[in-house]
Order: structure tokens, then C-alpha cells, then sequence
């Protein structure tokens, strides 16, 4: 028999699934109408086509029903359902729900269907005669994507996982409190004792977070583009063709997505606790490859226009890229990297699914260039070594081999499981790639600035030579002053990487200024994202290689139990409340504390004294955060003071665990927090000193405002301004004495960062006197911290290098779109 649970709102999980079903549905009626559109030899019935289309449009339609539905029912906490229980919570704000949306597998391939149906629909729309090749292969990408959201089992095996599916039908609820459970009633009424969520992730609570998956994933879904138009050419034999329309699509794509993996690095700095940008996590790697593969597809594609050379090897990029994101997919969603990368999502039983999505689709690329090899617009005469063509099918073999190595490398844990084989993941990530990727980017920033000099088909080495020299003795001169203002001169491989860099920058601005001047003008989109890229990179070096923690700890000792095991006592710092204490040129104060549940944020001082004249220099003050999370410990967000050359990037690690306190209710009072007072008479102008600073009674204020109390005609009501110096800074209280009658009443006022609670309790008037009550929190329950601070100098040119390499890109797009409405 049926059990009738109560309390669950089914109507919306089940319109929710409809759209599922019907966007696969949809998708698939598409790709079967556009490959027979693609057969049909006449021209004049459209039939396929319009077929296509209304299929297409209803996968689009029901794609958008599937994102309202089930944002719906997180944004109204319908815990019934397992995604909206283990991605969400009822303390959530609304702009953290939206990051919620997209934490889970389900969520995250629902924004790439929805991505890719948005690029579908203007590709029925501007595509044309490339209309039915390229949206074959789009739906049928669609048909996959929709079917990992399915969560049906055929013939036994699961198919997808649907975002619907209700909490106990995935988890055995029984296991949540067997004892509650056990009684039938309390089962059925089960929703009535899960009152809130799990939450979302703590490191995916950053604005960034918000914005970082929606940018990445339309850069995933975008790379379907470029391939979908060079299956479509091999298929219809539009080989030359499909050049001129596809690379807006190359450009857009590498574009948006470089765009989501900087913003990846931008949440890795903002919110990520390990001191960085880039940590060569698998995840990380696993987007970037196909990045660089599309990135040398790119320049390919461009020598092929102009000098009819290395066709396969454009046609075999563009495939691969795809083929790559796919690649990618498969790391992050099988579960296979298990514990290698924060980033993973674990294992919802699609490996092989997955598998089966990369397979089909590199059987598809494969078949075409095998089926069409001959006729392939391939030419044999070698390229000439002085032209810009040769130099740019070199560049994109240095991309592509840098690529192979991050690929092996990343994917150890695939040839474990493949072959029973038992390597080891890399130990330092961060050494290891560095040191084998930099002599790539060196060659990569070389090519870009001396290919610049060169002419398509053919140069003069005489003209070349000469118009080098002067860039490279200038970029000479350049790097040598760099390295020395940055210090990256202890190392012979920065100062390669620093004067490829320099290099790169200048050959390419003397492109712009010739082309500011009316001369190849089509070239100033490149050149803008050749400096870009180029200065990208020497902010990533410099910040890498000469970031140094400036938490200097000469004691090497913190006083916390195990604290060795997880961080470096050598280079972090303890502070307790309102104790100054330097840190190089810097004197630090933990000020206070703030608790907004779940995160605890702490206010830390900084201030640089001169030293001769006492003076304060500079006071800036950071806000760093943590989170105590029962399954990930402790997790710190760290928070930066930006300079136009450097960055101090600071984050806890480390903090006293935060007692609940008695407020004042029945049986207990708030005083209970505090030592027994200290019981005094001050007069105005007197000085005492507290725990943390030093007490100064100011004038009287005998007209005092206070809030919701009503002071009438015969009351007297006197106020005690008070001000706390602790080191420097001065903080301001008022406790008030009240006579109302024949009763007299005092109101304390508190000052929580100092950890003071004052009552003015009385008024000697005949020793022109105030007796003052002087409450303080016992010093072995004083707040403390441990912190660590990293400088990052020249952070600034990683992100300037990233907005111009997207302008770069911007204008080479809308060059090129400009270039197709005139053909």
C-alpha cells in the first residue's frame, strides 16, 4: 500500500519534469528533421527545415520552463525535492539562491542546454545556408544535454538525473532519525521535522559565484559552434566556405570563454584561502585546454584564409576544442578525480553516460575528415620560414603540445582507473606546471611579437632584421628595468618570460601605431589582444613568483593545538582583541567581530607608524571572514587592500570557537558574561585604565535623548559621556542615571569590540562624583585570531591584461562580422 505523505507540493516537480521530457523530446525531433534537411536535394521544399525549427524552439521553450520550475521551487524552499534540500537553505539571500541554482550537476547542465538553446535559436536565425549542417549537430548536442537531466531508468539503466526527483525517493530518510522515523506517522509527516536545507557550498557564497558558471558555460556552449560548422563543411563539402562565417563564432567563443576562466581566478583570489589566481586544480586545467586548442585553431584559421595553407590542421582544432569541453564534462561529472579537485562535482551514476557523449561525437569528427581525407583542400608546398603564416602554424604546435602535457598530467586519475594502474596526483600542482608551462608561454609571447614583423606568403629577411632589432634592444633595455623594480631577476627563467612579455607588447603596439597611422588596420583587434594576453602574463609571473607572506612569525610558534599540521606557524600571526602588534612595517589590531550567520567576520586594523614622529602614515582596515562547516572545517574568505602595485591579501586561519552568551532572561542575567565590576568614583576629567585602553570621563550631558523612553517634567535624567583610547582610536559611550520619582534607575551601555559593559549606578553631589560600575569580559576568555598576510605585487597587469585582451577581442569580432554582411 501507498504511503500518503503529507505536506508535499507535487504539481510543480511533476510540470517541472514534463518540460524535461519534452525539451528531449523536442531536441531530438529537431536533429532528425535538420539531417534529413540536409539530404533532401530539393531546395524548394522546406518542410525539414520548418520541422527542424518548431523543434528547436519548443526544446528552447521547455529548457526555460525546466529553469523557472525549478527556481521556483528553491526560491520558495520546497525541501521535498533533493536538489532544493542539498543546495539550499532558508538563510540564503536571494542572490546566493541564484548561485544554489547552478551548484549541482543537474543545475549546472541545465545552464548549458539553456546556453546552447540560445545560441541555436540565432543560428536559425543568421546561420542561413549553413542552416541545417550546423543545426543538426547542435539539436543532437542538445539531445544529450536534455537527457543528462531526464533521471529515468530503461531497461534497468539510469538515464540522467532529474533535478526533480524528491528527497525520499534519493536519500532513505529513515537514516536521518531512525528513531523518529520509525513511527509510520512522523514518516508520513516527515516534511514537518526537515525545516531547512543543507545550504550552498560556503566556497560558492562570492558574488563571483554568480556570475563565474553563467560566463563559463555559455563560453562551453559556444564551443559547439565552431565544430558544428566544420562537421557541417566536411558534410555538405563546403570546405573552403565555412571559413569566412565561422570565425566570428572562434573569436566569440574564445572570448567568453577566457572571460569565465579569469573570473575563476578572480573567485579563486577573492574567496579561496590558498594565496592565489591559479592553482592548476584538474578543473582548472580541464577548461583551459580547449581554450588554448580553439585559441591556435584561431590563428590557423586566419593563415589558411589568406594563404590557402594547413586546412587539416584548422578543421582538426576546431573539432578537438569541442571535443576537449566534452573531455572536460567527463573529468568534472564521473566522479573521477575523486578528492584531486575542490572543483569536481561526485559521481550521480552518468560515467557512462558521459562516456558515451564524448565517444559519439568524436566517432561523428572522426568519420567526416576520414570519409572526406581526399578531398580536402590540402596543398604540399611547404610554407616559406619567413612568413607570418609558418610562424603562426607554429605557435598554434607549441599550444597544442603545452596542451597534450596539461593533459596527461590532468588526467592521471583516468589512467588509473583505466589501465589498474596506481600513479600518484601530482604532490605541489603549482611547481610542477609552472616550471614545465613557462618555456611554453616564453615561445607563445615570442611568436606573437616577431610574427608582427612578418608578411603573409612571403618577407624580406633584410626588411624583417632590421625593423627587429630595435624592438628586441629596447624590449632589452625594458626587461632589465622590470626585473630589477620587481625582482623577478633571481630567476633565469622569469627574466626569459619577462622580456618575451615586453617583447610581445611592444611589437605588437608598433602594429597599432601603424595601424592608428591608416596602415593594416584589420590587425588592430589582434594586436590589442597579443598585448593583452602578453601583459596577462607577466602579472601572473610577477604576482606568482615574487608574493611573499608578510605575517612573519619569528617565534615559528602558534599556540594552538595541530596548528603545524595545517598551516605554516612561521608565517602566520596570532592577535587578541585590541593588542596592537607589528608586523614588519605594519602594526596590526584585531578590532572586533561580527557574526551574521552562518560567516563570522573580523575587523583587522592596519597602520603604518613613522616611526620618528609618532605620526600615523597610513590606517586602512581589512574584513576577512570564516565559516565553521561541519563537513569542510573551517573555511576562510579572504579579504584584500588594493594598491595600484600590489595587493595585501589576508585571511584567518585560525580563531577562537565563539560561546553562546546569557542574555538577560529569566534565571539568568547578561552580567553573568562579565567579571565582577570594578566599582568607582570619577570625577569629570578623570582617567582610568581598562583592560584594553584607557577610560576618560568627559562634561555631563544633562539633556540626554534616549530612545523609547519617555523623561517627564520632575524626572532627572543624566548622562556620563565617556570615551576608550586603544591605541589611538578613540571609542565613545554614554551610560545613563535616571531619578523618577522616588526610584532611581541606571542603563548600561556596552561597548562589544572592547568587551566593556558600564553602569553609571550614581551621583555623589557633595564630592562632585559619579559612582561607575565597570563590567569586563575575564581575560582567558578573550577573543583571538590567527591571520596570515601575502603581499602580491603588480597583481593590477593580471587584470589589466585581461580587459584588454577581451576588448582585443571585441574588435576582432565585430571586424569580422563587418567582413561577413559585406561578402
Amino acid at each position: 500500500m501507498d504511503i500518503q505523505f503529507i505536506g508535499e507540493n507535487l504539481l510543480p516537480g511533476k510540470i517541472g519534469q514534463f518540460f524535461i521530457v519534452l525539451a528531449f523530446a523536442a531536441s531530438l525531433l529537431s536533429t532528425i528533421a535538420y539531417f534529413f534537411a540536409v539530404k533532401n536535394k530539393n531546395l524548394e521544399d522546406k518542410s525539414w527545415v520548418k520541422l527542424g525549427r518548431i523543434g528547436f524552439l519548443i526544446n528552447f521553450a521547455s529548457v526555460i520552463g525546466i529553469g523557472v520550475t525549478l527556481f521556483f521551487l528553491i526560491l520558495n524552499h520546497y525541501f521535498e525535492y533533493y536538489y532544493v534540500y542539498h543546495h539550499s537553505s532558508k538563510t540564503l539571500p536571494v542572490y546566493y539562491i541564484v548561485s544554489a541554482f547552478w551548484e549541482g550537476q543537474e543545475g549546472s547542465f541545465w545552464l548549458w542546454a539553456f546556453w546552447q538553446s540560445v545560441l541555436g535559436t540565432i543560428l536559425i536565425w543568421k546561420a542561413k545556408t549553413w542552416e541545417n549542417g550546423v543545426m543538426t549537430v547542435v539539436a543532437f548536442s542538445q539531445v544529450f544535454l536534455t537527457s543528462m537531466l531526464l533521471g529515468v531508468e530503461i531497461f534497468g539503466q539510469r538515464i540522467g538525473s532529474s533535478p526533480f526527483i524528491l528527497l525520499r525517493e534519493a536519500d532513505d530518510l529513515k537514516s536521518f532519525a531512525p528513531v523518529i522515523f520509525a513511527d509510520p506517522e512522523n514518516f508520513r509527516n516527515y516534511l514537518k521535522f526537515i525545516t531547512d536545507g543543507k545550504g550552498l557550498n560556503p566556497l560558492l557564497q562570492n558574488y563571483w559565484m554568480v556570475i563565474h558558471p553563467p560566463t563559463l558555460f555559455l563560453g562551453f556552449a559556444s564551443m559547439v559552434v565552431p565544430f558544428a560548422y566544420g562537421i557541417a563543411a566536411l558534410w555538405t563539402r563546403r570546405y573552403k566556405e565555412f571559413v569566412k562565417p565561422v570565425l566570428p563564432w572562434v573569436l566569440f567563443a574564445v572570448m567568453i570563454l577566457g572571460t569565465g576562466i579569469i573570473m575563476g581566478s578572480f573567485w579563486a583570489y577573492e574567496a579561496l584561502n590558498f594565496g592565489g589566481f591559479w592553482a592548476w586544480d584538474p578543473v582548472e586545467n580541464a577548461s583551459i585546454i580547449p581554450w588554448l586548442t580553439l585559441i591556435g585553431g584561431l590563428h590557423v584559421i586566419i593563415a589558411y584564409k589568406n594563404t590557402g595553407h594547413a586546412y587539416f590542421t584548422a578543421m582538426a582544432l576546431v573539432l578537438i576544442s569541442f571535443l576537449l569541453v566534452l573531455y572536460a564534462s567527463f573529468l568534472t561529472r564521473s566522479g573521477i578525480l575523486g578528492d584531486t579537485s575542490v572543483h569536481a562535482f561526485t559521481d550521480l551514476g552518468m560515467f557512462g553516460h558521459l562516456i558515451a557523449y564524448n565517444v559519439i561525437f568524436l566517432i561523428i569528427a572522426i568519420y567526416f575528415i576520414a570519409t572526406r581525407w581526399s578531398e580536402l583542400p590540402i596543398t604540399h608546398k611547404d610554407e616559406e620560414t619567413y612568413s607570418r603564416e609558418f610562424w603562426m602554424f607554429i605557435g598554434a604546435l607549441v599550444l597544442t603540445v603545452s596542451c597534450i602535457h596539461i593533459i596527461f598530467a590532468t588526467s592521471v586519475p583516468v589512467f588509473n582507473k583505466a589501465f589498474g594502474t596506481n600513479y600518484a596526483p601530482i604532490k605541489d600542482a603549482i611547481r610542477f606546471y609552472n616550471q614545465w608551462q613557462a618555456p611554453f608561454a616564453i615561445l607563445i609571447t615570442l611568436i606573437s611579437g616577431f610574427s608582427q614583423f612578418l608578411k603573409y606568403k612571403r618577407t624580406d629577411p633584410r626588411k624583417f632584421y632590421s625593423s627587429l632589432i630595435s624592438s628586441i634592444v629596447f624590449a632589452l633595455v625594458l626587461t632589465g628595468g622590470f626585473a630589477w623594480l620587481t625582482g623577478v631577476y633571481t630567476n633565469l627563467m622569469y627574466i626569459f618570460l619577462t622580456f618575451s612579455c615586453i617583447f610581445a607588447v611592444l611589437s605588437n603596439a608598433r602594429l597599432l601605431s601603424t595601424a592608428f597611422a591608416g596602415k593594416g588596420s584589420k590587425l588592430v583587434g589582434s594586436a590589442v589582444a597579443h598585448i593583452g594576453f602578453a601583459i596577462l602574463l607577466l602579472g601572473a609571473l610577477v604576482a606568482a613568483a615574487t608574493s611573499n607572506p608578510i605575517s612573519i612569525n619569528e617565534t615559528n610558534f602558534i599556540p594552538v593545538k595541530d596548528f603545524e599540521k595545517a598551516a605554516k606557524p612561521g608565517e602566520n600571526i596570532m592577535l587578541y582583541k585590541n593588542e596592537p602588534k607589528k608586523m614588519g612595517k605594519y602594526t596590526v589590531t584585531y578590532i572586533s567581530d561580527t557574526t551574521i550567520a552562518p560567516n563570522t567576520y573580523y575587523k583587522l586594523n592596519f597602520k603604518v607608524i613613522d616611526a620618528q614622529s609618532g605620526k600615523v602614515k597610513e590606517d586602512f582596515e581589512v574584513n576577512p571572514s570564516i565559516q565553521e562547516n561541519g563537513k569542510m572545517g573551517l573555511i576562510a574568505s579572504p579579504d584584500t587592500k588594493h594598491y595600484v602595485t600590489s595587493d595585501i591579501y589576508t585571511h584567518i586561519t585560525s580563531a577562537a570557537v565563539k560561546e553562546e552568551e546569557h542574555g538577560d532572561h529569566e534565571g539568568h542575567s547578561e552580567e553573568e558574561n562579565y567579571k565582577a565590576p570594578r566599582i568607582v568614583n570619577l570625577s569629570v576629567g578623570d582617567t582610568i585604565h581598562v583592560s584594553s585602553g584607557v577610560l576618560t570621563v568627559k562634561p555631563i550631558n544633562n539633556k540626554p535623548v534616549v530612545r523609547d523612553l519617555k523623561i517627564d517634567a520632575g524626572d532627572l535624567a543624566v548622562g556620563l559621556p565617556l570615551e576608550i583610547n586603544v591605541s589611538g582610536k578613540i571609542y565613545k559611550t554614554e551610560p545613563l542615571f535616571l531619578v523618577k520619582g522616588n526610584n532611581t534607575f541606571d542603563f548600561a551601555r556596552k561597548i562589544e569590540e572592547l568587551g566593556l559593559r558600564i553602569r553609571f549606578t550614581k551621583i555623589i553631589p557633595e564630592q562632585g562624583k559619579f559612582e561607575v560600575q565597570i563590567y569586563e569580559k575575564p581575560q582567558q576568555a578573550k577573543d583571538w585570531l590567527v591571520f596570515k598576510s601575502i603581499e602580491f605585487p603588480y597583481i593590477n597587469l593580471y587584470w589589466v591584461g585581461t580587459i584588454v585582451m577581451v576588448i582585443g577581442f571585441l574588435i576582432s569580432i565585430f571586424r569580422r562580422k563587418k567582413e561577413l554582411k559585406a561578402n
